[in-house]
């Protein structure tokens, strides 16, 4: 059986994971996601801290479970992947809340990570009330002050 691994389990890496699946009903997929989320709508995260979205569940659009149930993929979060190895086709992968790895191997590979925003080099970008919004931990973050 082929197995196609994904890192990153937002945006890309879940259309990604749901078109695999709609092209080859037989390979395994297996989808890691470093944080706590899969498929969520980050453009939507400054709409619910204004309230226009009033429900935070209305922006997870999937879970690990029924990502699973609809799409027979394996997802992973708050898994990192730390190192890659292409010669032996294989990733390694680290749980967050553990700290152990497992190996997982690949025939095919999509990198679907994203970005992160960058705070600017400017004085006072640091401090704990400057904050970022990308994910929905610092939504949440933002949200609770």
């Amino acid at each position: 059986m082929e197995h196609l691994v994904i890192i990153g389990g937002v945006a890309a890496g879940a259309t990604a994971a749901a078109r695999a699946r709609r092209l080859d009903e037989d390979i395994e997929i297996t989808l890691v996601e470093a944080g706590p989320y899969i498929s969520f709508a980050n453009c939507g995260l400054p709409y619910h801290i204004g309230r226009t979205i009033p429900s935070r569940s209305e922006l997870l659009l999937q879970t690990p479970e029924s990502f699973n149930a609809r799409y027979g993929v394996r997802v992973l979060v708050s898994t990192e992947a730390v190192e890659i190895d292409p010669s032996e086709r294989r990733v390694t992968v680290r749980d967050a809340a553990t700290g152990a790895e497992r190996l997982l191997r690949y025939d095919r590979l999509i990198l679907a990570q994203g970005g992160r925003p960058r705070r600017p080099d400017t004085p006072g970008a640091d401090l704990e009330h400057v904050f970022t919004l990308w994910t929905i931990p610092e939504m949440d973050a933002i949200d609770s002050l």
